[in-house]
């Protein structure tokens, strides 16, 4: 099939788009100067993120659909994680020359069927060639005429909680550093986090207060809702589901590791959280986060660690 250097920038754009199927939202998908997005509500959720080889993902451990669905699946959750429905993603790709043509268009359908996944597609980007595959993607969501759903807004007495698996991710990629290929169930979420998309949804009708993706790990994260709201978050490590298959660093996976691309949120004191959502804790008078009582354990990402 041959390299995507050797099939050029213009026929490659074009190989790829056609892999791309375009939902309602999307009224002028790729083939022009811009792509036109659809935004009834007026206002448009837009978040981005850079995925740099050997850094997010390596092509040792992950297949291209994989690195696909995974670029497309962290910008996706943020989308969610503001309350809004996720509508279109923009992918800007930069590879090798000599990158196989059918490993960049196995990339795009992982992309494709993880936006399929959310309801929402890729309109456009760009392709550009560079030493290394890195991708930057950007999403775009729409709040339906609703409030987004921030940080800021937990309140001392609010219920704490979270949505989907947590520490899976970060206990696959210690197997993989580790030489190890399995269990599946650990090192696939690795390779392919799987945000419940329906979080935001059910979140809002739930009355949440504050709403985030976990994606540098649920103490760190829950850090971000703490500061942005003036309160502090109690975590009872008890509460928190941490299956077997964690391994004995079960507890400690599920509190620091991150990229499961779950979902924690604050609910009014007193509220009936939806059955998918399970409740961890407690928000209070203070500032920062204390699991049991205590400072919490160290080891959540940081891009920048000094």
């Amino acid at each position: 099939m041959g390299t995507i250097g050797d099939l050029g920038e213009f026929a490659l754009i074009a190989r790829l788009t056609r892999r791309l199927p375009q939902g309602p939202d999307v009224r002028l998908g790729p083939g022009d100067d811009a792509a036109v997005i659809a935004a009834p509500d007026g206002r448009v959720v837009a978040t981005t993120d850079v995925l740099v080889e050997g850094r997010h993902f390596r092509r040792d451990w992950s297949g291209p659909y994989d690195i696909g669905r995974k670029a497309a699946a962290q910008n996706l959750a943020d989308v969610v994680a503001m309350g809004a429905r996720p509508t279109a993603l923009l992918v800007g790709f930069a590879a090798p020359p000599a990158t196989d043509v059918e490993w960049a268009e196995r990339l795009y359908d992982g992309l494709a069927h993880e936006c399929r996944a959310a309801g929402a597609s890729v309109a456009g980007g760009d392709v550009v060639g560079a030493p290394e595959v890195t991708l930057a993607v950007t999403a775009l969501g729409d709040l339906g005429g609703a409030a987004p759903l921030t940080r800021a807004g937990a309140r001392p007495g609010d219920a704490v909680a979270v949505r989907g698996r947590l520490g899976f991710a970060a206990a696959g990629l210690a197997l993989l550093a580790a030489g190890r290929d399995g269990p599946a169930e650990l090192t696939e979420a690795h390779r392919r986090p799987r945000p419940p998309y329906a979080a935001g949804a059910e979140a809002r009708a739930a009355g949440a207060t504050a709403l985030l993706d976990v994606s540098d790990g649920l103490v760190q994260d829950l850090g971000h809702i703490a500061a942005a709201s003036g309160v502090r978050v109690e975590v009872d490590s008890a509460a928190v589901p941490v299956p077997a298959v964690l391994g004995p660093d079960g507890l400690r996976h599920a509190l620091t590791g991150g990229e499961d691309h779950a979902f924690a949120a604050t609910f009014p004191a007193g509220a009936a959280l939806p059955p998918s959502w399970t409740r961890i804790g407690t928000v209070t008078e203070g500032t920062g986060v204390r699991v049991d009582g205590r400072e919490p354990p160290p080891g959540a990402w940081d891009h920048f660690p000094t």
